[in-house]
């Protein structure tokens, strides 16, 4: 169930939320958002990589009252094939289960998402689509179309924007309603992760998981939106932060989780040091006697000094458990979704406590801000 949409202090005028790659890890997202939706939360600008695409076209492509139901109606789709719950309790006994898992959809798929390639990718002639990758993401092209409406999706709000690698290029672009109509193809491409799913061509480029390139999505939020305050949700499936790897599978794990993780103080020091530069650019304009403000080149010194704006990222993390290993990102069965979507729900509860927090208006020189509720309250 929506509430009707939070009303925010200036510095929150529009809200966004940001979401990772991450896989089977997704139903975490979900719960998070479902949560956010309850308490007022509604984006107006939805910001997706690869599993983060997906989830964000479920939301964008379906009126509020049902966002929550469609992404429930898609992880118990996409789980469906491994129902069954583990025999024994304890870490040692779900660890192995969670492998079964894993092992079920490399071999079998996942229903509704993506499918072995029959014959395998090694027996197709070098230069075909079946030689590129080891399954068929046909079935995902039949979800999203089931599942999302993309005539409301392309209506303008909320704002989506999918990121995807150019193959020939080697560059990360974003696909955008703002700029363009989005369909089926542009959600699969941002999923598309190599050398399990196969590129998706796009008026004649081909493209990749934007993952390849960059599996955080904030940095585009940073660049492009300059213009207006917002109160960023960026939901990371990935900690950089972990312990160090006891044994090889801890290894292959700990590399993924560093691989795949957000950059998030990286990216917004960087933002926050362009908006001091900003700030001393536009006290240093008005000290100028009244004779140089017309001044050609004061006039492209404005243009390219937009003017300061305030950003509160809330920052929200996945938490593994102790029994999962480098598969969890590709172990689609139904007791791991319940238990990450409900992870969403506790974190975002436990976050939207603390909203008092990032609702006090920033400091005159705080352009752009970071909470951790996990890490900084608890």
């Amino acid at each position: 169930m929506t509430q009707d949409k939070k009303s925010l202090p200036s510095h929150c005028t529009r809200v966004g939320l940001v979401l990772q790659g991450g896989g089977a890890l997704g139903a975490y997202q979900a719960g998070v958002y479902a949560t956010l939706a309850e308490g007022g939360y509604e984006p107006d600008w939805i910001a997706g990589v690869s599993i983060g695409a997906i989830n964000g076209a479920l939301i964008a492509g379906n009126p509020p009252e049902r966002r929550a139901e469609r992404l429930r109606q898609f992880w118990e789709l996409v789980t469906d094939g491994v129902s069954v719950r583990p025999l024994l309790d304890g870490d040692i006994a779900r660890g192995v289960f969670n492998e079964w898992s894993a092992l079920a959809s490399i071999a079998s798929g996942v229903r509704g998402f993506f499918l072995p390639r029959v014959p395998s990718a090694w027996l197709h002639p070098w230069g075909t689509e079946g030689a590129l990758s080891f399954y068929d993401t046909a079935p995902l092209r039949e979800t999203l179309l089931q599942l999302v409406d993309f005539d409301l999706l392309n209506d303008g709000h909320p704002r989506l924007s999918v990121g995807a690698a150019n193959i020939r290029k080697g560059n990360s672009v974003y696909f955008d309603t703002r700029e363009r109509r989005i369909g089926p193809e542009h959600i699969m491409a941002s999923a598309a992760l190599p050398p399990g799913f196969p590129p998706i061509q796009i008026d004649g480029e081909h493209y990749w998981d934007g993952g390849v390139v960059s599996n955080t999505p904030l940095q585009y939020l940073l660049d492009v939106e300059r213009d207006a305050n917002m109160l960023v949700f960026q939901v990371d499936l990935f900690s950089a932060r972990g312990a160090l790897p006891h044994n090889l599978l801890a290894v292959y794990e700990r590399h993924k989780d560093i691989l795949y993780s957000s950059r998030t103080r990286l990216n917004t020091d960087v933002a926050r040091s362009e908006q001091d530069l900003r700030r001393a650019i536009e006290r240093l304009l008005q000290k100028l006697p009244a004779e140089f403000q017309n001044d050609a080149d004061v006039r492209v010194i404005r243009q390219q000094s937009p003017p300061c704006t305030s950003m509160s990222v809330v920052h929200l993390i996945y938490r593994e458990k102790n029994y999962e290993t480098q598969t969890k990102d590709y172990e689609f069965s139904r007791v791991s979704m319940e238990e990450h979507w409900q992870a969403g729900v506790n974190d975002t509860r436990r976050t939207l406590r603390h909203e008092r927090e990032w609702l006090v208006p920033p400091d005159a020189l705080a352009g752009v801000r970071v909470f951790d509720i996990t890490r900084d309250f608890d």
